[in-house]
């Protein structure tokens, strides 16, 4: 008798661990998330970065100015870029960029707008087939709203 109790005592806390776990993770998803803590040193991902890749994520941001019109991407930007960063040679690259995809067009909006971001983060450096552009972060099946 005292076996059961304790087992069902033992399965309870786990399962009051696991929903509490579940509900921070997805507070923390729920968060817009900041460039700040994608990296950690030297240009590593940070362990909150990782843990979340592959998961749906909000980020806050500025759409660069797009390279045509009417496109299914964008580049996520931490400050506001007056200029076009593939465009301008003079240019400064930012160190601080996401690539923004989605099944549809994106509406193109004022450089100086915040948004926030929503999508699938994917982490790792791979090539856009489309452009050529190489990045590090992305934002899958991406939607944004104004902030």
């Amino acid at each position: 008798m005292v076996k059961i109790f304790y087992h069902k005592v033992v399965i309870s806390t786990l399962l009051l661990l696991l929903l509490a776990y579940s509900s921070a993770a997805a507070q923390a998803q729920d968060k817009p998330l900041y460039f700040a803590e994608l990296y950690k040193q030297h240009m590593q991902f940070s362990d909150k970065a990782k843990q979340l890749n592959g998961l749906q994520v909000r980020f806050y941001g500025y759409m660069a100015p797009p390279l045509k019109v009417e496109s299914d991407f964008f580049v996520l930007t931490k400050t506001p870029l007056s200029v076009c960063p593939f465009c301008e040679s003079e240019a400064d690259w930012p160190d601080d960029l996401i690539f923004v995809t989605g099944d549809h067009p994106f509406r193109i909006i004022a450089y100086n707008r915040r948004i926030v971001v929503s999508g699938v983060l994917d982490l790792g450096t791979q090539s856009h087939q489309e452009t050529g552009f190489v990045s590090r972060v992305r934002i899958l099946d991406a939607h944004y709203d104004m902030n």
